[in-house]
């Protein structure tokens, strides 16, 4: 294996022969704020040739004829198109710049490239130029076909569904914020644990993601797909923004640009942002939501080849919460359908964060990338899913609780490259991760205060090294083929202070091959094949006293799309798709641990189609259909408990009439099973929100209504077994958390 993988660093950076050959290469920048613009698409005579920018702005395209003149077009959404005459010159890294002037949305101006185009990311700055995200939920309601719930208040990670999966807080997608990781290994609450709540909305700048297991520089949790939030770099102004709603809402947000214009022209911002959210919220129980989020962030060029960009973070919220309610306590009259069992669940939660990046292009037009990052973490949560299943007298409530130092580093060097006079990119890097988790605890309490000795006590230790490196390969300008190697190892260890204290330790590796390919005719047809193995690791307190057993279940997966432009006005992508699980996870909540379920398999069909109906009216749908089964099981009890089997969201939304914006939306979760046999059915619900603002050049007013309909909905729910304070015997049925009633909310936002 070692061998294997030397060969492929050494074919990635020393079979590529470097062309010699003439270049055209620059930087593309937002012309307002001087800032970097990644994935903007360059073409040299109407798509013979071209290019996407990397994360610092830049492009090269080799292969070119020395001193013969090109026709450049730079095109990115909600921009101006950008054409000019450049002379292919012998200096790789160039020192063009080209500036690109905002402008409204035109979906006439979208075409299906080559370069780049099938990542989906046409949707994705589709949805967050037009739709802006109001509320930390928003943010991952941004992926199409991505559904998620509450069920513990507002404080705790949401519920997250995509294509077939139940991935409870994070076990089969990985989350990233500015590169920096969200999900949580070997947590107390659950394996991959993500709570993005650390984010302000209003800084999200854009939003990159993927469904399946295809990129090679994406590791641990990649099997439904993944999802990287990038914060914006600088406040092109200063705002302060204060909002207030039903049910004792306020929020109040502040950003302030400290460096001013002038900076910008140097390549340089800095800004401060911070967040305060309360709310009761609509339970019976008063939710008693406290939240406080702090950013900062400073982006300069250290040198004229290299930037910087430092930011540093905090994050705090204290809530109560009614918890998951049983449907025959509400049938029966005993409590509400926004009725609690329990009202003194909920919680405790805090994340400080730093981050550092720095890219540098170097002389022959590759990129450099160094990050390094670190979180101080602490999680402490009150939770009762049996009420007095266990104890009849104390009741079943829990706590859990860890403290954990995250830290670690992503390297990668991107370069332009030529094999055989095939125009290309090679890609090599590494990354590591460490989490230290100390005092992970899980121990039955009673209003909060423990009742009897703890259950799990101990410190976990966990350490991931990574080595991936790809090649992508543009064959033509109809045919291009990108190549991936990744290969993981794991480190576990765990220190079980209620048994003996000892440090027991089990470890594992994993190779990850991926092939992706795209075929694109013309400027309205591409279709693409991704195929790719991945993985999610277990929990360390699973691995490490079963000797070190299925750390690390592989997945496999494949998606055959289309992306599609059959009007001026459309675009649409589809795909069909395939995955395959070596291993399900199921969350025991009780336990406090994670359990290794048997074999899964998935298929399903995804369609996302944007509408431009006039200059300022904009329809969307997405649909979702997928088959999901247990294979080891028989037919009739191989369901998958609470694995959505078809989703669709949709709406209107309207930008730029005369200072009016907004949208009609809904979204539709259908019936699915809540266990094996489909005996228990966990109802769907048709949820319809609105979002109307209106703009001047100083202020804004905005009106957002959750479920304008009113609609009494559950938003999570579970088949659980429980007994309530007077029942003789235990009962299994549905327990859910309700979801949203009408909800009305108003912003104001000042700019300065």
């Amino acid at each position: 294996m070692k061998t294997s993988i030397t060969f492929f660093f050494l074919l990635a950076l020393g079979v590529t022969a470097w062309s010699q050959k003439a270049a055209l290469s620059g930087r593309v920048l937002d012309e307002a704020t001087r800032q970097p613009l990644s994935g903007a698409t360059v073409l040299l005579n109407d798509g013979d040739q071209g290019a996407v920018t990397a994360d610092n702005g830049a492009f090269v395209i080799r292969q070119l004829a020395a001193g013969q003149s090109y026709k450049i077009q730079v095109v990115y959404l909600g921009y101006e198109p950008y054409a000019q005459q450049a002379t292919a010159g012998e200096n790789a890294a160039g020192n063009m710049t080209i500036l690109l002037k905002r402008s409204n949305i035109d979906l006439k101006a979208v075409t299906v490239q080559a370069y780049g185009a099938h990542r989906n990311q046409v949707v994705s700055r589709l949805d967050i130029r037009l739709r802006p995200i109001l509320n930390s939920q928003e943010i991952l309601r941004m992926v199409p076909g991505l559904f998620m719930g509450q069920h513990a208040g507002g404080g705790k990670a949401e519920q997250i569904f995509l294509r077939g999966f139940d991935i409870d807080h994070g076990t089969d997608i990985q989350l990233t914020v500015d590169g920096m990781p969200v999900n949580m290994v070997s947590h107390a609450h659950g394996q991959g644990y993500a709570d993005l709540h650390f984010i302000i909305p209003e800084l999200v700048e854009r939003v990159d993601f993927e469904k399946g297991p295809y990129r090679a520089d994406k590791g641990n949790f990649v099997t439904a797909g993944w999802v990287d939030f990038r914060t914006r770099e600088s406040l092109e102004r200063s705002f302060v923004k204060a909002e207030a709603g039903q049910y004792g809402t306020a929020r109040g947000v502040v950003g302030l640009d400290l460096l001013g214009q002038a900076a910008r022209e140097r390549n340089q911002t800095a800004y401060v942002a911070a967040e305060y959210s309360y709310s009761d919220s609509y339970f019976d129980a008063p939710q008693y939501f406290n939240r406080v989020n702090v950013q900062g962030r400073y982006s300069g060029d250290l040198s004229a080849r290299t930037r910087m960009t430092l930011t540093a973070s905090h994050f705090w919220s204290r809530w109560n919460h009614s918890g998951q309610i049983p449907d025959r306590a509400v049938a029966s009259g005993l409590i509400s359908f926004y009725g609690s069992i329990d009202p003194t669940e909920g919680g405790e939660t805090s994340r400080s964060n730093l981050n550092a990046q720095w890219l540098t292009q170097t002389a022959n037009g590759g990129l450099l990338k160094n990050q390094v990052f670190f979180s101080r973490y602490d999680f402490e949560l009150f939770s009762n899913f049996t009420f007095f299943l266990d104890d009849p007298v104390n009741g079943d409530q829990i706590k859990q609780r860890e403290g954990r130092n995250l830290f670690g580093y992503n390297g990668s060097y991107a370069v332009p490259s030529s094999l055989g006079g095939v125009n290309g990119r090679s890609v090599v890097g590494v990354q590591y991760r460490q989490d230290q988790v100390r005092d992970v605890e899980l121990a039955n309490t009673r209003n909060r205060t423990i009742t009897e000795e703890q259950l799990q006590f101990g410190d976990v230790d966990e350490a991931n090294v990574a080595l991936f490196a790809s090649q992508e390969l543009s064959f033509s300008r109809y045919f291009s083929a990108e190549v991936g190697l990744r290969y993981d190892h794991f480190f576990n260890a765990y220190v079980n202070k209620l048994m003996d204290n000892m440090r027991r330790e089990a470890n594992a590796g994993i190779v990850s091959p991926k092939i992706n390919l795209s075929y694109t005719p013309n400027e309205r047809h591409q279709l693409y094949l991704n195929t790719g193995r991945g993985f999610h690791s277990n929990d360390t307190r699973v691995v490490v006293p079963q000797g070190g057993r299925d750390i690390l279940p592989a997945a496999y997966g494949a998606d055959l799309g289309w992306n599609w432009k059959p009007t001026p006005q459309l675009f649409i992508n589809t795909a069909f798709w395939y995955l395959w699980l070596d291993q399900e996870f199921v969350y025991v909540g009780d336990a406090g641990v994670v359990e290794p379920s048997g074999k899964t398999r998935r298929y399903g069909f995804d369609l996302a189609a944007r509408y431009q109906l006039t200059n300022w009216l904009f329809a969307d749908v997405d649909v979702n259909w997928t088959d999901p089964r247990s294979v080891e099981d028989p037919k009739g009890e191989n369901y998958i408990p609470l694995a959505p089997t078809f989703t669709t969201v949709g709406g209107l939304t309207m930008s730029g009439l005369k200072g009016f914006s907004g949208s009609l939306r809904y979204r539709y979760l259908a019936n699915r099973p809540a266990n094996e046999d489909n005996s228990i059915v966990a109802e769907g619900y048709f949820v319809t929100d609105l979002q109307l603002n209106y703009a001047r050049e100083r202020w804004e007013l905005g009106l957002n209504i959750q479920n304008i309909a009113n609609t009494q909905w559950k938003e999570t729910q579970f088949a659980t077994e429980s007994r309530l304070f007077d029942e003789p015997e235990p009962v299994e049925e549905i327990h859910f958390t309700p979801g949203t009633p009408f909800f009305a909310r108003l912003a104001f936002t000042l700019y300065f």
